[in-house]
């Protein structure tokens, strides 16, 4: 198979293994068809205000100043005389999006549906909203549109401001919420004098939703802990207080108005959200008004042993705590709305204060609301399964939904609410747990059509790597293949049942993808068996200790390698173990300097997973020290090789002006940080100069020279400057210290060819990128190689957590971007900042590419052993993937396999792209033909 076919099949393989966990783990859990379902009891609401403080955390709100007074006075009062308090309980991903989905529409969106944007619905979904008469919307551009899209009919109205206000280097973000409420008092005063508008909001069953955005963008801006933070607290607790004055002023204090003060998610005391840290997961919740009980105050202990009743001195009152989806069955119930046809929320009674007739009744309606979806999943799985191979859930067959819903409804005729209510909330548990349990119900089968389709490909990798680039021993025209029309026969009656089985099955597409792709990968590898018999035919003639011993070293190195995904600190053992290998190969006694070198590279490496991942206050200076070092280290390299390698004066002019540019982008963190705490913005230059930096960074190195060193300075300058733009503390050293380490071990690979007594060996200031190798020179694999790709694989896992762990969403500090953009816009800042991550990735490949050119291999052979490593590495994160325990640890283990599979693919791709970054040249303008490069 020729290198290009290999590398598109290769790709479009792992493109397959790569979205299978997006149908296995990440389908829409969705249903429709169902019919809403009404209460026929009078609700104890007409109208309901929702107000949502965007990114408010719970104990942000409830914990109270040193002297003992609040910084939301009107919202202690209310929790300690007229409502009900508690926590709502958020789940992964802690975001906006799915904060609001769910409380409004009262189910968990999927993650998959989070990246598709935050303001289009990726799927359509009911919400309270849409159930409502009216609902009118005030707030952000990026949250009210979604339901406003969502929503049959045009019954929901929006009032939003420009996306531009949302800057974090706003003078004052609160005059975001400070709109919100002037927008609502105006929106009443003129309902006075406007009569269709005035009828309208007299009408039952409206809803007033504010979404208040400031503490959110402060949070970002300042941290959660600074003054403008809890400032906007207190603005929000007086906008409160005067917008509950003028509603029931404009309704003439009717008792009818109900109001729910919440958040979506929570933030981390370094200003970011998205993971699942309590501070991010745990949001406040105070209701009060018609139909919601008032405060109720109590003496014994209550049943919460996490501290915050007596953090937050509000042991006296009763806590009730949610799940955030529970909030959309409760703003329902208090004004008579259906619950929402796709909601999971379980209504929370004890927030109510009316009759146990209605507090049964509710609960029933909620129970078969929910009961409905299960009811379409299971008729949509039994359609599309053969009737002797469906499995029914047992704890909820038809026969015993049939028999809950009697027992309730003669429960309530009874008069028997308690009982009811019980009955209700254990069908409404084994519903909950029947819909997981369908959409689940294929994922046992498709993980095994993956894990077969990922065993056939990583062995037919390894037995192509044995043919093409081992030397096994073949008798001459000798083969032990299976003859190829019986395997060709074979796989053709495979793929043909294997076909009618997904027909007969009416199933999904990719279903026909994920079953079908190992019939190939196993046909090849059952067509190359004959190389496996020539490797067993040589195995008398290899050093099989060595080879035993290869294996075991590299087998623990995996192992390493994933434990480092949940622990950082390995990567510090790993490279502590690295910085031996001089001296267990016995290279130091013929390198000393590079081998105290490397040994120094690896130990100031080390150093940077055990710095902490987040909460690190912004060090400019730090990032100034980088640039200084960088300079440092350019100069020393140039100096020391102006003997060996004779520059151009154009290159020399280009390395001398991109080290100036280093100088300049090592200052403007530091004159940004100063503009944005006086609140005087983001500079305009400053900005210029960044997004110019970014533009052109993988320009810029191809007008260098193609001479080995030079152009690796010339790409290691240009990625370090936009790497200092996008840095706030001590990770600006990383790229330089990664960099060096990077240059010893080119020079020390060319030691271990020496030592290993390969010919041919090349002087390396005189290797030029762009020369052809010599095919003659092309040698075989050797058992060293594999350290190699190792030692590649390892530098690469290093680079992604080195300075953060990517798979945590927490672990990103919004500062990092401030040079190029302060307005919020979640991709533009999201790709700066995978930027940030794939700058040491590139650093790292081009010394790949450098080593491949230096070591006379092909880039085909290394490149294969590292694809195996790295597919064993995704294997073993398959069977990692769970369903089960924290929404935290289903999200990591899910992440994890996504970021090995992402690797291989960008592996794929970036080792074409770094080729070109190192051996090819534009020309600008024409110079003057010289003799000497």
């Amino acid at each position: 198979m020729r290198m290009i076919t290999f590398f598109l099949v290769g790709l479009a393989v792992h493109v397959v293994f790569f979205l299978s966990i997006f149908d296995i783990y990440f389908t829409s859990p969705l249903v429709h068809g169902m019919t809403p379902q009404a209460m026929s009891l009078a609700p104890p609401a007409s109208r309901l205000v929702l107000l949502v403080a965007d990114g408010l955390r719970a104990d942000s709100l409830y914990t109270l100043h040193p002297n003992g007074s609040s910084r939301a006075p009107y919202l202690r009062r209310v929790m300690e005389e007229r409502g009900t308090w508690g926590v709502s309980h958020t789940r992964v991903p802690t975001e906006s999006r799915p904060g609001h989905v769910a409380l409004i529409a009262g189910f968990y969106e999927d993650v998959s549906a989070v990246a598709k944007g935050w303001k289009e619905n990726p799927v359509e979904f009911d919400s309270v909203f849409n159930e409502s008469r009216h609902t009118w919307c005030w707030g952000s551009p990026d949250i009210l549109p979604m339901f406003a899209k969502g929503a049959s009919g045009d019954h929901v109205y929006t009032h939003t401001y420009p996306a531009v206000e949302e800057d974090f280097a706003s003078t004052d973000a609160s005059r975001l919420d400070t709109w919100v409420f002037a927008q609502v008092k105006m929106f009443f005063q003129s309902a006075k004098s406007n009569s269709s508008l005035k009828a309208s909001l007299q009408e039952d069953q409206n809803v007033f939703f504010l979404h208040l955005l400031g503490i959110d963008t402060n949070g970002h801006a300042h941290r959660p802990m600074s003054q403008e933070y809890l400032e906007n607290i207190g603005l929000v607790d007086s906008g409160v207080a005067e917008l509950v004055s003028l509603v029931e002023e404009f309704f003439s204090h009717d008792g009818r108005t109900a109001y729910v003060f919440t958040s979506d998610h929570g933030m981390t005391n370094w200003g970011s959200h998205g993971a699942g840290h309590p501070s991010e997961t745990l949001t406040p919740l105070v209701a009060w008004g018609a139909g919601v009980h008032n405060a109720q105050k109590l003496t014994e202990p209550q049943p919460y042993n996490d501290g915050y009743l007596q953090e937050w001195k509000l042991e006296h009152l009763r806590r009730v705590d949610v799940n955030q989806a529970d909030i959309a069955p409760l703003m329902a119930s208090l004004i008579g709305v259906p619950i929402p046809v796709n909601s999971v929320g379980v209504l929370p009674l004890s927030y109510l204060n009316n009759s146990d007739q209605f507090k049964a009744e509710s609960m029933y309606t909620n129970a078969i609301q929910i009961l409905e979806q299960y009811q379409v999943k299971m008729a949509q799985k039994k359609e599309t399964t053969l009737s002797f191979l469906f499995t029914p859930y047992q704890l909820l067959t038809e026969s015993k939904q049939a028999e809950f819903i009697r027992q309730a409804r003669i429960l309530i005729q009874l008069e028997k609410y308690e009982d009811a209510i019980s009955l209700c909330k254990s069908l409404i548990s084994h519903a909950l747990e029947g819909l997981v349990y369908y959409h689940t119900y294929d994922r046992f089968f498709l993980g095994c059509s993956v894990v077969l389709g990922f065993v056939g490909w990583t062995s037919y990798v390894v037995l192509l790597i044995l043919k093409t680039h081992a030397s096994l021993r073949r008798p001459p025209g000798h083969t032990n293949q299976i003859p190829g029309r019986t395997l060709a026969r074979l796989c053709v009656c495979v793929t043909v049942v294997i076909t009618v089985f997904l027909v007969i099955q009416k199933s999904p597409a990719t279903y026909y993808i994920y079953c079908l792709l190992p019939v190939p990968v196993w046909y090849s590898v059952l067509k190359e068996s004959g190389t496996l018999t020539d490797l067993i035919r040589s195995a008398p003639s290899l050093p099989l200790c060595k080879c035993f011993g290869y294996f075991v070293l590299v087998t623990f190195g995996i192992e390493l390698l994933v434990v480092s995904f949940f622990h950082r600190g390995i990567l510090t053992v790993g490279l502590a173990v690295l910085s031996l290998w001089p001296i267990l190969s016995g290279l130091y006694g013929k390198a000393k300097f590079r081998s105290v070198s490397w040994l120094l590279g690896c130990l100031c490496l080390a150093a940077f997973p055990l710095m902490p991942v987040v909460g690190r206050e912004p060090n400019v200076h730090l990032v100034t020290c980088a640039g200084v070092l960088t300079l440092f280290t350019s100069a020393c390299y140039l100096w020391s090789s102006r003997q060996r390698a004779t520059l151009h004066l154009s290159d020399r002019q280009q390395l001398f002006s991109q080290m100036l540019h280093v100088a300049v982008c090592a200052y403007v963190p530091t004159l940004t940080h100063d503009s944005l705490q006086h609140k005087q913005g983001l500079p305009f230059l400053n900005q210029i100069i960044s997004w110019t930096t970014l533009g052109s960074s993988m320009f810029v190195p191809l007008l260098s020279s193609t001479r080995l060193f030079h152009r690796l300075l010339s790409v290691f300058l240009s990625l370090t400057a936009t790497y200092l733009l996008l840095s706030t503390g001590s990770e600006a050293l990383f790229p330089p210290v990664l960099s060096w380490l990077m240059f010893v071990w080119i020079n020390i690979e060319q030691e271990a060819m020496l030592s290993q007594g390969i010919s041919g060996r090349q002087e390396l200031s005189t290797i030029d990128f762009s020369e052809n190798i010599d095919i003659t020179k092309i040698r075989q694999l050797k058992l060293d190689d594999i350290r190699r790709s190792y030692f590649f694989v390892f530098f690469i896992i290093t680079a992604f957590f080195g300075t953060g762990n990517i798979a945590s969403i927490n672990s990103f500090d919004p500062a990092s971007v401030y040079c190029f953009i302060t307005v919020f816009n979640p991709f533009i800042m999201g790709g700066l900042m995978m930027w940030k991550v794939i700058i040491p990735f590139i650093i790292v490949m081009c010394t790949f590419e450098t080593i491949q050119v230096t070591t006379q291999l092909s880039s085909r052979s290394l490149f294969l052993i590292v694809l195996v490593i790295s597919d064993l590495m995704a294997l073993h994160f398959f069977f990692l993937v769970q369903d089960y325990g924290s929404w935290l640890d289903i999200g990591t283990s899910i992440s994890h396999y996504v970021i090995v599979m992402s690797m291989t693919i960008f592996l794929m791709l970036l080792s074409v792209a770094t080729h070109i970054l190192t051996s090819r040249r534009v020309t600008v303008w024409r110079r003057r033909k010289m003799h000497f490069p």
